[in-house]
Order: C-alpha cells, then sequence, then structure tokens
C-alpha cells in the first residue's frame, strides 16, 4: 500500500518549491507523514503486524529528524509545515 504515484506528486508540488523538487524538507517530510498516515490505517485492522510496525518507527524517526533540522535552520518554514500537516497539537 504505497503512496500513488499521483498522491506523490500533489504532494512534492504542493509543499516542495517546485513541482520536481522531491529533495526538498519540506516535500520529504510531507511524504513521510502521507506513509505513516497510511501504516497508521493498517494497524487499526492488523494489530499484530509488528515487522511492519518496525518500519512505522522507522519512518517517525526519520521524520522526526527532518523536523528538527528544519525548525534548527528555518523556524517559520516549520511552524508552517506542520500547521498544514496537523502534526503537532
Amino acid at each position: 500500500m504505497p503512496v500513488t504515484k499521483e498522491r506523490k506528486s500533489e504532494l512534492v508540488a504542493e509543499f516542495g518549491a517546485d513541482a520536481k523538487n522531491t529533495g526538498s524538507t519540506e516535500a520529504q517530510i510531507a511524504l513521510l507523514t502521507e506513509r505513516i498516515k497510511m501504516l497508521t490505517e493498517h494497524f487499526q485492522t492488523h494489530k499484530k503486524d509488528h515487522a511492519s510496525r518496525r518500519g512505522l518507527l522507522k519512518l517517525v524517526g526519520q521524520r522526526r529528524r527532518l523536523l528538527k533540522y528544519l525548525a534548527k535552520t528555518d523556524l517559520d518554514k516549520y511552524r508552517d509545515l506542520i500547521q498544514k500537516l496537523g502534526i503537532r497539537k
């Protein structure tokens, strides 16, 4: 259940500086957030899928590190991104 090609291009266009800028920190965080949401839904029905849960924890850790970097380099972009994605309460 990976992120579809169309959805990935939508996220990159929305959060990246341009439609092909997949390497920007904001685009990477948005893509990771989408994958985390999909895996979270998966665990609602498959509670004992521990192998995938490990992958989810790795994704969360990677997103956390990218968010920490973004907060350190550009605080305004960080605040705007977490508000758009609804990550923090």
